[in-house]
């Protein structure tokens, strides 16, 4: 079992860089604005052979706001399932009545609490850290998580500790084997399908999250934007495991302003071309968007496989809903192999479909496919539609073999490739994706000219050649 450790503090006093400093990731974002991490974020570490799992969570406050309480409710989880916290000071700062109050909520928690005082560089550590040993949570340990300053030296300390009082005598040697660990979430197997949820921001993917999860694991709340980061959990559903990415809500560039609402967008983005499947969120009763637009041209275009969903759908009367079906296919022509489920993450309306759609999707963007299977294809599709002439040329398309997965990348040799017009390309993609019924998944056809290869040499002729063509200009001659 690892060793779970959450950081806890109040905002802005670096819980998030130190969380990035113990996984050696940039899982967590980062900046100097107060509350910026609202949900729970779960990452793996290890000091010298020992590995442990670290919990990154909100900054609390005194602040009764809706968001600032579910943010707390979020840190309380997280310490209801560690082992030892690490309670994060400001050293630049000193001891405050807030973290003189969270030191009074973490006592009854009866885990181990270790007081670590942050941004020690540059300062008397003697001097800074005096005043929090009035908390009575024992020694302090100055750190600068920033550089990394003291940091293994801490955790050798804690896990050392740790493992003498659960009196483990043996304990893995790494974190880097063959095994699954449930407390893991960053752990990808290599059957995990991961699945990033995208959308405009109050679509309704932490509302999925959580649903599919049967837990508040993300911070739900109507105010746009309350997701910032990107926080990756895994899921177990019908035997199949996936790990689940709930993202920041993208809107339009022009109404981003915030460095954090950019900071946010850019992880997003990144979790898309990390994801195996996208699951994009469009809100019902909003309609299609030109960002939604966007956004699935943007998926498309990375080559992500993708399912939309079409959420809030129990709001929606029953005499409206085929007037939105008809407004998405009029919307989306260029996406029509792309399936589309109506759901309310709210009830959990349509989530099976749904996720059978993720699996299929997921397959047909992993599968393997056989150089005769394609070329057949490829000379069926040439028969009913062949290329157009160049220059008064046939273009001849020989022959097809797979050249990449996840997409379905297909490479078709021939001649003159590069004049092949890109709707011809497109005809090719729709016949492969017909005939090998791929779902979800957008198919790149790449066309390549075979090389001559006497293009540029000199026919050089044998001396029998050389006697034969001499005889018969002579021939000529006379």
């Amino acid at each position: 079992m690892l060793p779970a450790i959450a950081i806890v503090g109040r905002p802005n006093v670096g819980k998030s860089t130190l969380f990035n400093c113990l996984t050696r990731s940039r899982d967590a974002l980062v900046a100097n604005d107060p509350g910026l991490t609202r949900d729970r974020q779960y990452g793996t570490g290890k000091v010298g052979h020992t590995p442990y799992l670290v919990i990154d969570t909100g900054g609390l406050t005194d602040d009764p706001a809706d968001l600032s309480r579910l943010t707390a409710e979020q840190t309380l989880t997280a310490l209801r399932e560690t082992d030892i916290t690490l309670f994060l000071l400001d050293a630049r700062q000193g001891l405050t009545p807030i973290d003189q109050e969270i030191a009074a909520r973490l006592r009854p928690f009866g885990t181990s609490v270790v007081v670590v005082a942050n941004k020690i560089d540059g300062l008397d550590e003697r001097i800074v850290t005096a005043d929090f040993h009035a908390l009575g949570l024992g020694d302090p340990w100055p750190i600068a998580a920033v550089h990394g300053r003291g940091v293994t030296s801490m955790m050798a300390d804690i896990t050392t500790r740790f493992l003498a009082s659960k009196q483990e005598n043996t304990f893995p040697s790494t974190v880097e084997d063959n095994s699954f660990d449930p407390q893991y979430p960053n752990q990808d197997r290599p059957s995990d399908i991961r699945v990033a949820i995208i959308g405009r921001p109050n679509v309704g993917k932490s509302t999925l999250v959580n649903h599919l999860l049967g837990e508040t694991r993300v911070v739900v709340h109507d105010h746009p934007g309350t997701t910032r980061d990107s926080i990756a959990v895994p899921l177990t559903r019908a035997g199949k495991s996936y790990i689940l990415v709930d993202t920041a809500g993208i809107r339009r560039r022009a109404r981003v302003s915030e460095k954090i609402e950019k900071f946010s967008i850019i992880k997003s983005l990144q979790s898309i071309e990390a994801a195996d499947v996208a699951i994009m969120l469009i809100d019902a009763l909003e309609g299609v968007t030109d960002q939604d637009l966007h956004l699935i041209g943007f998926i498309v275009d990375t080559g992500r496989a993708l399912v939309i969903g079409v959420n809030k759908w129990d709001a929606i009367a029953r005499n409206s809903r085929r007037k939105i079906h008809a407004t998405l296919e009029r919307k989306l022509p260029f996406v029509d192999f792309i399936p589309i489920h109506s759901i309310s993450a709210r009830f959990g309306a349509g989530i099976t479909p749904l996720f059978r759609s993720v699996d299929a999707a997921w397959k047909s963007a992993s599968r393997g496919l056989s150089t005769p299977v394609l070329t057949n294809i490829l000379h069926d599709a040439v028969a009913r539609h062949p290329p157009p002439l160049v220059r008064r040329r046939r273009i001849k398309l020989r022959y097809a073999h797979q050249g990449g997965r996840k997409p379905p990348v297909i490479v078709v040799h021939g001649n003159q490739t590069g004049d092949v017009p890109e709707s011809y390309r497109r005809y090719l993609a729709g016949a492969f994706r017909q005939a090998l019924r791929l779902t979800g998944t957008p198919i790149r056809v790449e066309l390549r000219t075979s090389e001559n290869p006497y293009k540029g040499r000199k026919n050089l002729l044998t001396p029998r050649q050389l006697r034969k063509r001499a005889r018969l200009f002579k021939h000529v001659k006379n």
